[in-house]
């Protein structure tokens, strides 16, 4: 199944889409990538969500990706006697250890770990930022508060630190658990909430040991602040704005949207854009025009993918949302303007071979009647530069290892192909022509770029960049044995 577009889906499953008949009408309609919400349902929900997209990849014949996303630490209040309290703006409000129930002057707040990070003048946001308190005085078991933005609060509601760093790891025993449960089942990519500097990164690539990529969620001002740190030792980001719209002022989500985008498309690692992105089609059939205008900016800006979340996962419509989602991608690709944007925002890099190699083949490609770039990739690196280039033309990457086409499902512009371990040159121009005839890329006429490593099926070897026509006859006349 050839796309007509190049930036990627990401669909969340759940209650509205766990069935076998839906997941697949998701992938038909255009989802790419599956994410699992480790947040939500049994490990037994889980595995069987996993099990159904597998067999879809099967009976499709298209590698499908997977993403699982970890929950993180989750920082709420303790609970009130009466259930809930109104806070008034001006009131004083104490936060503390006490287990005992709460009222309209204090609340239990678990976590000794935010009294230890607390300092007079920081806030604390409750209930995704709805009531906003400051810190007059604080200690290692309290904190005495003023109430600025007030509300109703009730038990066990999320809190937000915005201003400091916490002390708190951003893998929870749940989390650790978790991760191993989903790198055993074979997930293609891991999702780490609450990431706060490189270490938490480094972390969990000690526990996964290599069995998925790492993908790290920028959702709290510390991460963004140590973005660059972050990227280096992650393999992909995800623009979370959930969060950071809750911690950080709303307009400022924006622009460090698009510098989180640019950031991960220089260093060649994809980067998806979430929440609400289609909200209102978690009730309603079709979007708002506003939402309509965030997804295309998120694909004008070069976002690798786009992602759903409740909008699939328990709303009413989920494969029309993926289907819009859809059109609004190919609309937006079809626009003059959409080149011209890419184009200005390119980086130019050319720190190796391969940097040179996969940019003197976007060149010769758009130079050209070339049809399509073919990236022979053993861990997908080659295929991650070529897609940093954001060629005009399609990228069809092949790779003997399923995992890898899975991991590159979520990469900009790639259609992923299985193909055998090639020893010789010859044998890798046959399969990547084979490949772009087999899928509609190129008829036999036409001409293709092919950039591979010598010796095959060895890391990081790029350094071979061959056009080759699309008729077998010629490239043994050529090439003969």
């Amino acid at each position: 199944m050839r796309r007509l577009r190049n930036v990627k889906i990401v669909a969340t499953l759940g209650p509205a889409s766990s069935d076998y008949a839906t997941i697949r009408a998701l992938f038909e309609a255009g989802a790419d990538v599956f994410r699992l919400n480790m947040s939500h349902g049994t490990h037994d929900d889980i595995r069987a969500r996993h099990t159904i997209i597998r067999k879809v990849e099967a009976d499709l014949g298209r590698p499908i990706g997977i993403l699982a996303d970890l929950q993180g630490p989750k920082l709420r209040v303790g609970t009130f006697a009466n259930g809930s309290e109104e806070l008034v703006e001006g009131a004083k409000f104490r936060m503390d250890l006490s287990a005992t129930p709460g009222d309209a002057s204090r609340v239990q707040l678990p976590h000794p770990e935010i009294f230890a990070a607390l300092e007079p003048g920081a806030s604390l946001l409750v209930n995704d930022g709805k009531i906003r308190v400051v810190v007059d005085d604080c200690g290692k078991d309290f904190a005495n508060c003023t109430v600025t933005v007030g509300g109703t609060i009730s038990n066990r509601k999320g809190v937000n630190v915005p201003d400091v760093v916490l002390p708190v790891a951003a893998l929870s025993d749940k989390d650790r658990v978790d991760l191993e449960f989903a790198c055993e089942l074979g997930v293609d990519w891991l999702a780490l909430s609450f990431v706060q500097r490189p270490e938490d990164v480094i972390e969990a690539r000690t526990l996964a040991r290599g069995r998925a990529a790492l993908m790290a969620k920028i959702e709290k001002p510390a991460a963004v602040k140590a973005y660059d740190a972050i990227l280096q030792v992650s393999d992909g980001i995800m623009v979370a704005r959930g969060d950071l719209g809750v911690e950080l002022p709303v307009y400022t989500v924006p622009p460090i949207q698009k510098r989180l985008i640019r950031g991960a498309r220089a260093a060649a690692k994809p980067v998806i854009v979430a929440t609400q992105m289609l909200e209102s089609m978690i009730e309603a059939p079709v979007p708002t025009r506003a939402e309509v205008s965030d997804v295309a900016t998120a694909i004008y800006e070069g976002a690798d993918a786009i992602m759903l979340s409740a909008e699939s996962a328990a709303g009413k419509y989920p494969i029309e949302a993926v289907t819009t989602m859809n059109n609004v991608a190919i609309a937006v690709e079809k626009d003059p303007t959409y080149r011209q944007v890419i184009e200005a925002s390119r980086q130019i890099r050319r720190e190796s071979i391969a940097d040179g190699i996969v940019a003197a083949a976007r060149e010769i490609a758009e130079a050209t009647n070339i049809k399509a770039i073919c990236s022979f990739s053993q861990t997908g690196t080659t295929a991650g530069l070529v897609s940093r280039e954001r060629p005009k033309v399609p990228i069809i990457a092949l790779t003997p290892l399923m995992s890898t086409a899975r991991r590159l499902a979520l990469t900009w512009g790639t259609h992923c192909v299985i193909c055998e371990p090639q020893e010789r040159l010859k044998g890798a121009v046959l399969a990547a022509v084979k490949a772009a005839r087999k899928d509609g890329f190129a008829g036999i006429e036409d001409m293709i770029v092919l950039t591979a490593g010598v010796p095959f099926n060895v890391k990081g070897t790029t350094n071979v960049l061959r056009v080759a026509p699309c008729d077998e006859r010629l490239i043994s006349a050529v090439d003969p044995d």
